[in-house]
């Protein structure tokens, strides 16, 4: 698999971006945003290990250049 190719249409975040807001209360909308922001940092941390691990296997055994 190809981490760089873009995920299908159907994965979580898409499904999120299209859906309508207006029942939401404006508790409700900060609680998700509150939400949206925790999983930003989760993806943001995965993505920084990810990179120090490629970073160290390219640098073991040579990486793309």
């Amino acid at each position: 698999d190809d981490d760089s190719e873009p995920r299908a249409k159907g994965d979580a975040a898409s499904r999120l971006s299209s859906e309508a807001l207006d029942s939401y209360s404006l508790d409700e909308l900060d609680a998700r945003i509150a939400l949206l922001e925790m999983e930003i940092s989760r993806v943001q941390q995965h993505r920084a290990r990810s990179a120090a691990h490629r970073q160290a296997a390219d640098a073991l055994f040579g990486g793309k250049g």
